[in-house]
């Protein structure tokens, strides 16, 4: 590592220290004021201390707020956080240390001094931190721009990832790309001609050669970086982790895995039981309606032979997917028949979409029109077969018909709604909708 990068690295456990403490002055001073915000602060001298003991506050509260945001990882020496990452964790940190102080005063003791000042604190050790932290970018980025603290790169291995990673290593600023090379063969030439100090490996290699390139690297104090080949094709969702000694990288499918499991289906399970209690009225007008309109049941739950009406859910799992009817009962089959082939406007999808559905009733135009049908599967949600998002759950009978880049949408749950429903719903094509639902697979987020 550089020294320039060790000094920013720690230069900014002082100044956060600094300018936490700099927060606090501000707002004890501030407070001092005889009349600031008429009606809101009034002068108190009783409560207000002293300033060498708020001082002695000021430095553990510094502390404690240090400690936070060091949990916070604000304090690696090789940060790679974007200006906005770095602000949205000053945010936070600053939040939950002022839930910290508050939880500790009001519940454990009593506050010793006028409450304004946590207040003023807060929003000053906001602002406060995030200049500081600006201070530091704005010194380090002059540096940079002279050259000073830039790392120099070659790579080895010509292809679309390497060109990739020149162009975003070389926005970034802090680096310089000195070349990029086919081979291993002619490293030890580049380097006398050239200063490196680190290399990027981007090109499938033998074991051979790649004992080769790792022992030159250690022999010349090269720092070596690799990317799988695999990456080529997935560059989401890697997970790096040490099996007996060896480094093991595994391409996840999703971001689903561990706390992301746990928050989604806390999501659905809070949201889908209010979801409930709170359209049930909607839903006994709706079972009403559906009844006026055309003889059969309210919810859609049965074929035309009398079996369970199924979709496909996660890892290839059938389900009954509750819905309201919104055809004439015992139509269902008639979908597959010769007369409405060629009503399907989906030909050549595994998916059959009838295009002015002489099946739907008029109630049922109505719901499909604004989704209102789907809303029962809120209970499937409930239960855990369905999440609130996800791709939508197929019949098995189309199911059956997907290709094996297809079935890459079963990893997950499937949802009430997802990104190919808010994207054009059955006017994309079928590889569209596939490509929307396996980029919300790759990347989901709360």
């Amino acid at each position: 590592m550089k020294r320039s990068e060790i000094f920013f690295g720690l230069i900014r456990i002082p100044v956060d220290f600094a300018t936490a403490l700099f927060a606090f002055f501000l707002a004890y001073r501030l407070r001092a004021q005889d009349v600031l915000i008429p009606f809101v602060q009034k002068p108190d001298p009783t409560v207000f201390p002293v300033l060498p003991e708020y001082f002695i506050f000021a430095s553990y509260a510094a502390s404690a707020l240090l400690i936070i945001l060091a949990g916070m990882g604000m304090y690696s020496l090789r940060s790679t956080d974007s200006v906005p990452r770095e602000m949205k964790k000053i945010i936070i940190g600053v939040t939950i240390w002022l839930m910290a102080v508050i939880t500790y005063y009001f519940v454990i003791r009593s506050f010793p001094f006028s409450r304004l000042v946590l207040l003023y604190s807060f929003v000053f050790a906001m602002l406060c931190l995030a200049l500081g932290r600006l201070g530091i970018r704005s010194v380090q980025s002059a540096l940079l721009r002279r050259g000073i603290g830039k790392r120099h790169i070659v790579f080895v291995g010509n292809n679309a990832v390497a060109k990739q990673l020149v162009d975003v290593l070389t926005a970034s600023g802090r680096y310089t790309v000195a070349g990029v090379i086919n081979s291993f063969a002619t490293l030890p030439v580049f380097i006398t001609r050239h200063v490196v100090e680190e290399v990027i490996q981007t090109k499938e290699i033998d074991d051979v050669e790649a004992a080769d390139i790792l022992n030159f690297c250690r022999e010349h104090h090269i720092r070596y970086h690799f990317v799988p080949s695999l990456l080529e094709v997935q560059r989401t969702n890697v997970d790096v982790s040490n099996i007996g000694g060896i480094p093991i990288i595994s391409l996840l499918p999703t971001r689903l895995d561990g706390w992301g499991k746990v928050l989604k289906r806390s999501f659905d399970i809070f949201s889908s039981f209010f979801g409930l209690l709170l359209l049930s009225p909607v839903f006994a007008l709706i079972a009403i309606a559906i009844r006026i309109d055309s003889r059969g049941p309210v919810f859609f739950r049965y074929l035309d032979d009398g079996s369970k009406a199924k979709r496909v859910g996660q890892f290839g799992k059938k389900f009954p997917c509750i819905k309201f009817r919104t055809m004439k009962n015992n139509t269902h089959g008639m979908r597959y028949s010769e007369e409405f082939a060629e009503l399907n406007k989906r030909k050549g999808s595994p998916l059959v979409k009838i295009q002015n559905d002489p099946r739907v009733t008029v109630v049922g135009k109505f719901l499909r029109k604004y989704s209102i049908d789907e809303l029962p599967q809120l209970w499937n949600v409930l239960v855990g077969t369905m999440s609130l998002v996800g791709p939508r759950p197929h019949l098995p009978e189309e199911v059956a018909k997907y290709e094996k880049h297809h079935k890459f949408v079963l990893t997950i749950k499937p949802g009430i709604t997802g990104l190919a429903q808010i994207n054009g719903r059955s006017d994309l094509g079928f590889e569209e909708e596939v490509e929307l639902d396996t980029y919300y697979i790759e990347n989901w987020s709360l």
